[in-house]
């Protein structure tokens, strides 16, 4: 693969990594309610799910799911509706984000395989993601060479960049954790992160196949 060519995916993935999304929003919300380095485990989940989803969309899963409206519907369901219940229970959480991450032990029994769970089936679940993989690669890979060394190039540089992304969202989330600290300050972070949650879940119910 040419170097100006891997720039200008580069360019175009790092484009759409910074976007804010639900796996930023999910950093986001771990950051502040478990701290700053626990947010590694959902974001390696996240990472691990766009490796299968980049993989499933190589191997023509991406081309099924714009061909079958049914499985392309079946993706978008379990997407958005996972979406939206992390946005309802958000929106209904009384207790401070912020005074949780002070307290770990206080935001409920949330182990490391859980919080890296739920950020492996928010990237799994999200069927912009594999339409998103499908219409992209084809345009930077070169048919006359072998196409699995630049499947895992252009695959590793977009999870570089998404983990190193997430990890900035929750460092930025931690740093402004005091000034949240005043109650109806986090009782509105509940509500705007919560309300995020159910957009990002409703505006999935509208993606039409075929659109990235």
């Amino acid at each position: 693969m040419a170097f100006s060519t891997w720039c200008i995916y580069a360019a175009v993935a790092f484009a759409a990594i910074i976007s804010p999304g639900p796996a930023v929003f999910l950093a986001i919300s771990n950051s502040v309610t478990f701290g700053w380095r626990r947010v590694s485990y959902s974001s390696l989940g996240n990472i691990l799910g766009l490796l299968v989803v980049s993989g499933l969309a190589m191997a023509g899963l991406g081309a099924l799911i714009k061909a079958s409206a049914a499985v392309f519907t079946a993706v978008k369901l379990v997407g958005a509706g996972y979406l939206i219940y992390l946005g309802v229970r958000q929106w209904r959480s009384r207790a401070s984000l912020f005074t949780q991450a002070e307290h770990p032990a206080a935001a409920g029994p949330r182990s490391n395989v859980q919080i890296f769970a739920q950020g492996l089936l928010v990237a799994l679940t999200n069927p912009k993601a594999i339409l998103f993989f499908t219409a992209l690669f084809p345009q930077f890979l070169r048919s006359d060479q072998e196409l699995a060394p630049q499947f895992l190039i252009l695959t590793a540089t977009f999870m570089g960049f998404s983990f190193l992304s997430l990890m900035v969202y929750g460092l930025l989330a931690h740093a402004a954790r005091d000034w949240f600290a005043v109650e109806s300050r986090s009782a509105w972070f509940n509500r705007i992160s919560g309300s995020v949650f159910l957009v990002l879940g409703l505006g999935m119910l509208r993606l039409k196949a075929g659109r990235a």
